[in-house]
């Protein structure tokens, strides 16, 4: 038989459309590789879990019959599972790892596994390369697995809740009550995010809680197309803020009281300030190379060390893990706090932005407004156009013949270990890179203005209109 392509792990595990890239043999097969690559001498642990998607309580079902055919002891999680539950589960039980079946923020019609290793977040490099090796050997050989029938659930979600609330707390015993609207995207923060809002004392309204595989017939990313409804909501109903979870929760996005979406450098710098101003962040901060500046000055004002990685969560966790880092933060909405996460969280985020609210005063708005004022403005952002092979080959004609001047600016130093990323000389920077989870291009920048971002963005974009 010929697959449509190899199983190959981008940033966040292997994704693909549901029955063509991505089928029941072939997820029969991950599984199975998973199993061997781990061995004999590995705890016999395995948690699995799936989101809100297509067929997931299948796939995850199926996965744990083979699991037990291979001697392993599956832990499956009850219903739908937030992936920052499904990862603290995998460290908190001291598993082998986790098969988390999700596509994360992509489209409706995708389907995904995700790796975690023991330590709670994605499995390294060295293993998924293994991984991809035996698949390869096992879609060759053909046959189905042994399986062992298994139908015992556990509940996931309520040890990670509780352990949240240990290291997160609005208290509002000694500050203002909240008024929160939360958008869930139909994914699994519904009823997870939600709750553990009000019973820290918030007023929250939900959107979007209803189980929906479609997810209302768009993605379940929060790009600011997708919030415009949880803007107006927010407006309209005078709270505080908004925020919205992706398909699986662990990406987050914030919108102020007046409905304006925060850029994720923004969220992500003022989730830095409150953790290292109440003396929670001391070891470091971990950032990805296509964050914005803002982070890092929050976070050097307090002499916190910063790490900057490629793009992917991966790299972030290993310093999280590593103990050279206790806060890490990303471009796309990723965000983690060691005590709690290893890997992204959008739950422990919006817990997050709730507490430094409900304790400080004053607006989202005006605390962002705060930030950019002592430590200097800018704007950070992105956009993505289809990877067509003709776009592709543009960007390589750039990497050849990159010009010592960009945009005006000189160009101050290149990078090309992950794309292409440009510093220039004006603090900002302009990053091109393909997508290790979908079929697009990615388009990074940081300009000194909101203005001279969206003139960024497109110019980089230009330089690949060659490319049709």
């Amino acid at each position: 038989m010929t697959w449509p392509e190899p199983v190959r792990f981008g940033t966040s595990g292997f994704r693909g459309a549901l029955g063509e890239s991505f089928t029941f043999e072939r997820a029969a097969a991950l599984v199975r590789a998973v199993a061997d690559t781990l061995g004999a001498s590995a705890d016999r642990q395995i948690v699995v879990a799936h989101d809100t998607r297509f067929l997931g309580d299948r796939f995850a079902a199926d996965a744990a019959e083979i699991l037990a055919g291979a001697g392993f002891r599956p832990r499956v999680g009850r219903g739908p599972t937030p992936t920052p539950a499904a990862c603290f589960a995998v460290r908190k039980r001291r598993a082998a790892a986790g098969l988390l079946f999700t596509a994360s923020h992509n489209r409706a019609v995708d389907q995904g596994l995700k790796v975690v290793g023991p330590d709670g977040g994605a499995a390294s490099r060295s293993f998924t390369d293994r991984v991809e090796r035996r698949v390869a050997q096992l879609l060759t050989r053909g046959g189905e697995p042994p399986r062992r029938a298994h139908r015992a659930r556990v509940d996931l979600v309520e040890p990670y809740r509780a352990h949240l609330s240990r290291h997160v707390r609005p208290d509002p015993a000694g500050a203002r009550r909240l008024s929160v609207v939360f958008d869930a995207l139909h994914g699994t923060g519904a009823g997870v995010v939600d709750s553990w809002l009000r019973e820290a004392g918030c007023e929250v309204e939900t959107l979007h809680a209803e189980l929906d595989p479609t997810f209302g017939g768009e993605a379940p990313d929060p790009t600011a197309a997708r919030l415009l409804p949880l803007g107006r909501r927010v407006r309209a109903r005078g709270a505080d803020f908004g925020v919205a979870t992706d398909g699986d929760a662990d990406r987050i996005a914030f919108v102020d009281g007046r409905g304006r979406r925060l850029s994720e450098s923004d969220a992500v710098a003022l989730l830095i300030d409150h953790l290292a101003r109440t003396g929670r962040a001391s070891r470091g901060v971990a950032l990805s190379i296509a964050t914005g500046g803002l982070p890092e000055r929050v976070a050097r004002s307090y002499g916190l060390p910063v790490t900057r990685s490629p793009i992917g969560f991966k790299p972030l966790s290993e310093e999280l893990i590593a103990g050279r880092a206790d806060v890490a933060g990303e471009e796309s909405g990723g965000f983690a706090f060691e005590p709690v996460s290893r890997d992204k969280d959008g739950i422990l985020a919006a817990a997050l932005c709730a507490e430094r609210l409900a304790q400080g005063g004053g607006s989202l708005a005006g605390q962002v407004r705060a930030l950019h004022r002592a430590h200097g403005s800018s704007a950070a952002g992105r956009r993505a156009v289809p990877a067509t092979e003709a776009k592709l080959e543009a960007l390589r004609r750039l990497a050849r013949r990159l010009p010592r001047r960009l945009f005006g600016r000189q160009v101050l130093e290149v990078r090309s270990d992950d794309g292409l990323h440009v510093r220039l000389d004006d603090g900002g920077f302009v990053m091109w890179r393909a997508s290790g989870t979908e079929s697009v291009l990615r388009v990074y920048a940081e300009a000194p203005t909101r203005a001279a971002l969206e003139r960024r963005l497109q110019q980089a974009q230009r330089l690949l209109a060659g490319g049709g």
